[in-house]
């Protein structure tokens, strides 16, 4: 998950206030370790002090809130400082203006190329057409990159590998991007911020005149992060930042807290190195899920990316009906791979991300999941809608055919058989609640307390 780190030292920050009383004692405890967490995790000294401060005095202070425990109360507060903190909400980038010129900036190494990219996969998957524009003259390698990202994504690309002068490109090919919707525009990085590269940005800046300019900075940047972003806003005016690299560092405090140097909001954030592996950065959510409360609204657009209408009404259909077949489980399985690593999934889902499920646990389950598929490949299309077939003499050449062990097929079987007595349940709860809908003139059911 992204800052595991962060995520476990607040958990077991706000875990002390399971029992006993919420008193000055328990709050100034509980402020310390989020100071501590906050400053491991490279949120500057004075920020990290500052939010501890705040904590503390509207924990002591403000009246609990009515059906609100104290420890409730307190968490509450944690989660919206930290909210503070990160941007509050998600602001989208406007793309009305025909064509939309979006140009990345950023130190080299920040990986503005790759994030080029999944801007444009992420815009293509919402109907917009879209131009990939390379500018980057100084790192060799920048203008294939880029190309070959467009000839993946198949996206148009533009670019001149032998112009050396960056706003020459833009310009002999400003007139052919009026027809797109979507510009994206990568820019060279340097390792710091120098006169040589303010003076590159500045021009390209006053050329391209884009609506909307993203700093792209690496999550292990740490508090360098703030100087960084303060010298790239003089130069451009930046309106917006993309942190990077969040699955590989503890660090991304320092990067994410940033944005507050240049006003400007955290957009979007990096946890992985595939194109996929690109959120945007809705604070709210992102602080939900260091603090092990989940994300739904994430984990339910992920799904609806990795999952085919058809195939989820299906899916749904059987869980009604309490049914489940070989078929079912692969494209289950099939869907949570896209969906991306299962110890970011779990940290969605709510409660889950309170229970510590160890990481070796997790890695065991996604090879356990690699071995199944392998044995369901082996299985006839007949096997795979009727499990009732497998018999021994079924088991034993599927075990052959797909090279694995015995004992790994009956595990395959045992996992099968708990899912489908798990959805046997849920289809008799959810027909329960159908009857009481009915019954209450499908009104629906009152909120609960702790529901939302």
């Amino acid at each position: 998950m992204v800052l595991d780190k962060l995520s476990d030292s607040l958990k077991n920050a706000l875990k002390k206030l399971t029992s006993g009383k919420v008193d000055k004692e328990a709050v100034a405890e509980l402020c310390s370790e989020i100071k501590k967490s906050l400053i491991s995790s490279d949120v500057s000294i004075e920020l990290a002090r500052n939010i501890a401060k705040n904590i503390e005095k509207r924990a002591l202070k403000e009246k609990v809130a009515g059906g609100l425990t104290a420890r409730e109360h307190t968490v509450n507060i944690v989660y919206e400082e930290l909210t503070n903190l990160l941007g509050k909400e998600f602001e989208e980038i406007p793309t009305e203006i025909k064509p939309t010129k979006l140009m990345l900036v950023g130190l080299f190494g920040s990986g503005k190329t790759t994030t080029a990219g999944k801007l444009a996969k992420l815009y293509k998957k919402r109907g917009k057409k879209i131009a990939l524009v390379q500018t980057d003259t100084w790192r060799p390698a920048a203008y294939a990159q880029l190309k070959q990202l467009a000839d993946v994504l198949k996206v148009d690309f533009y670019g001149d590998a032998k112009e050396r002068n960056p706003v020459k490109i833009y310009r002999a090919v400003k007139k052919d991007l009026e027809k797109y919707e979507l510009v994206i525009i990568d820019t060279a990085g340097r390792d710091a911020v120098n006169d040589e590269l303010t003076k590159e940005i500045e021009s390209i800046d006053k050329t391209v005149q884009a609506q909307t300019k993203l700093l792209v900075l690496s999550g292990d940047i740490g508090q360098a992060a703030q100087k960084t972003a303060e010298s790239f806003h003089k130069a451009v005016g930046v309106t917006g930042v993309i942190v990077t690299k969040l699955d590989g560092t503890a660090k991304g405090g320092g990067a994410l807290s940033a944005a507050a140097a240049t006003k400007a909001k955290v957009n979007f954030i990096g946890v992985g190195e595939k194109l996929d592996a690109f959120e945007e950065f809705k604070p709210k959510n992102f602080v939900s899920r260091i603090l092990g409360m989940g994300d739904l609204e994430t984990l339910l657009e992920k799904a609806s990316e990795a999952i085919d209408q058809e195939t989820a009404e299906k899916a749904a259909k059987n869980i009604m009906k309490g049914e489940l077949s070989f078929t079912d489980l692969y494209n289950q399985m099939e869907a949570l791979k896209k969906m991306g690593p299962l110890g970011q999934i779990t940290n969605m889902i709510p409660g889950m991300g309170k229970m510590n499920i160890p990481k070796d646990k997790l890695k065991e389950q996604e090879e356990n999941m690699k071995i199944w598929k392998y044995l369901m490949d082996s299985m006839t299309l007949e096997e795979k809608d009727n499990p009732s077939l497998m018999n021994e003499s079924r088991i034993q050449r599927i075990v052959k055919g797909s090279g694995r062990d015995e004992t790994e097929m009956r595990e395959l079987i045992k996992q099968y058989k708990q899912m489908k007595k798990m959805m046997k349940a849920f289809s008799g709860q959810s027909k329960k609640f159908n009857r009481m809908q009915k019954l209450m003139g499908k009104k629906g059911m009152p909120k609960m307390p702790g529901m939302f």
